[in-house]
């Protein structure tokens, strides 16, 4: 078993306790699930700079990155910095995130923001849009075609956007259909960490233009962004750059700066 197919194995077991625990009709009585969400793919289209900042603690591939920030200081500092969107990760066991950090975000901004999570059941988009999503990650490399269909669809009838991740070619000719917003092509190889752009210039002219190109992983300096955007990418997902400084928001602001 690869780390992807442990952390699926755990996120089935961990989604059927929770099912279990807390009826879908009770999710659906969070106030925030009435909201109307704000659209990640529309703020990337407007956007010259295109920056999604993460809140992430810790990883698989790196452990800790940084577990002494509270999750409110960050997605203001972010806000203010001007990014276009926050991913914020909910995983518990391999990545230290939570639901709480979501619902604690939405309270600090009025930015989308992304659930970042492993994706395997529409009982977590409905967990998403209780506690303050607008959009949701589905991963191309643990869903079948017809998963994506499903999820997506039922995605889009709750008013969320979808991001959808894929890693090489065969993931995303199987991932093309409508309920999507937003293709990101993530810069790691998931077998073996490494990660290159070249992954997201090959992959460029393969996604339509229907959709919001995002690249994700290893985007950790300006010149990447440049050398990205004459491929099509409207959208940079970037976690550990700045969440390995003492102020997120303050690195956030620095680098859009010297980006626009």
């Amino acid at each position: 078993m690869n780390i992807l197919d442990k952390i699926v194995a755990d996120k089935r077991k961990e989604v059927a306790l929770k099912k279990g625990l807390i009826p879908t009709s009770q999710l659906e009585t969070s106030i925030l699930f009435e909201r109307d969400c704000i659209s990640l793919a529309d703020k990337l289209r407007a956007s010259n700079t295109g920056i999604i900042a993460e809140h992430k603690r810790r990883s698989p591939s790196k452990s800790v990155i940084n577990q002494s920030l509270n999750v409110q200081d960050v997605a203001k500092g972010y806000e203010e910095a001007g990014v276009c969107g926050m991913s914020v990760l909910t995983d518990g066991k391999y990545f230290g995130g939570s639901l709480d950090d979501l619902i604690l975000a939405r309270a600090a901004v009025k930015m989308p923001l992304l659930r970042k999570e492993f994706i395997i059941d529409p009982y977590q988009l409905i967990e998403a849009k209780a506690f303050g999503a607008d959009v949701i990650l589905l991963i191309a490399a643990i869903l079948s075609r017809d998963e994506i269909k499903m999820l997506s669809e039922t995605a889009k009838k709750l008013g969320l956007d979808v991001l959808l991740e894929v890693h090489n070619e065969e993931e995303l000719q199987k991932s093309i259909m409508p309920s999507l917003d937003m293709l990101g092509v993530n810069n790691r190889n998931l077998k073996t960490f490494d990660v290159s752009l070249d992954i997201s210039k090959t992959l460029s002219e393969k996604i339509p233009n229907d959709f919001v190109k995002v690249s994700e992983s290893g985007i950790s300096n300006i010149e990447a962004i440049k050398e990205l955007q004459p491929y099509g990418y409207k959208g940079f997902l970037i976690g550990e750059n700045f969440m390995k400084t003492d102020n997120p928001g303050k690195s956030a602001t620095a680098f859009i700066k010297e980006l626009q």
